[in-house]
């Protein structure tokens, strides 16, 4: 007799999934790798960012990119980040689909990047720094976060590369609502907020206009909190601002970059326009 063994459909799908992945196993503009590719990664994030959108739109704090109202503040956000993505040192400037969205939530001082290059700040964070320069040099460290697909790699190990693609290929809604409601705090490994921080000093310096080491600023701004005020959630997730400010100085000081802030005023607009 010839027995015949059958696998759940289930299986099956996670093995078509590996073998997939196996061949198309290619070393990407990092240097990394990965399994999980570049066409991959886009339509991860744009599963994500519809997830994160949804959730925020849901709580009434998602500040829509066609409000009228709201219209000054993205087009300076927007030219903040045009700047970076233009200056010739972003990796996926032109593979990933950037964009920045606005999240109305005054108490929460973060930022956070999906898998593809979408980019979320809370109003907290925009009306807790000074200039345009901080703002930049938070904006770079986000964008490295997803040009050199830490998010990636991070919810990789997290989850499993066969899980990550059912959820970028649309199949798995309960994972990718953990995955929208957890990229806030996500938690990358010292590696990783290191290569952030250098690359943020090196995408500031191939704008040619925001000092390059504008991160150190913000890093140096939450030093300054005075005791009994609730540090910023940024720093739950990007821990040890004072070595983080050497460290960026003396990145900045190896490239051999401006140091001195633009002096721009479109961010007193920006904060303006929230304001209202």
């Amino acid at each position: 007799m010839i027995r015949i063994f059958t696998l759940p459909v289930y299986y099956l799908f996670i093995m078509g999934v590996f073998l997939s992945l196996t061949v198309s196993c290619t070393e990407d503009k990092n240097g990394d790798r990965l399994l999980f590719s570049i066409e991959d990664d886009i339509r991860l994030g744009l599963e994500v960012a519809a997830e994160v959108d949804s959730t925020y739109r849901a709580k009434g704090q998602l500040i829509e990119r066609n409000n009228p109202k709201y219209s000054i503040a993205y087009q300076n956000l927007d030219r903040i980040v045009n700047r970076i993505l233009n200056s010739g040192k972003v990796s996926y400037n032109s593979e990933f689909p950037w964009d920045v969205k606005i999240i109305n939530d005054d108490k929460t001082l973060n930022a956070f990047a999906t898998p593809g290059g979408h980019i979320y700040v809370f109003t907290g964070l925009i009306k807790f720094l000074d200039t345009e320069d901080q703002l930049a040099g938070v904006l770079g460290h986000e964008i490295a976060h997803a040009d050199k697909r830490h998010t990636t790699k991070q919810l990789q190990t997290q989850y499993g590369v066969a899980l990550l693609l059912s959820v970028a290929l649309g199949k798995n809604p309960g994972t990718l609502a953990q995955i929208a409601t957890g990229l806030a705090g996500l938690k990358f490994n010292r590696e990783y907020e290191k290569e952030a921080d250098d690359n943020s000093v090196i995408y500031l310096a191939g704008t040619n206009f925001y000092a390059c080491n504008s991160a150190a600023a913000f890093f140096e701004k939450t030093l300054a909190l005075q005791d009994g005020v609730s540090s910023p959630e940024f720093l739950s997730t990007h821990p040890d601002p004072g070595n983080r400010v050497q460290a960026i100085n003396a990145k900045a000081q190896q490239e051999g970059c401006k140091t001195t802030p633009s002096g721009s005023n479109g961010f007193q607009e920006l904060n303006n326009n929230l304001n209202q």
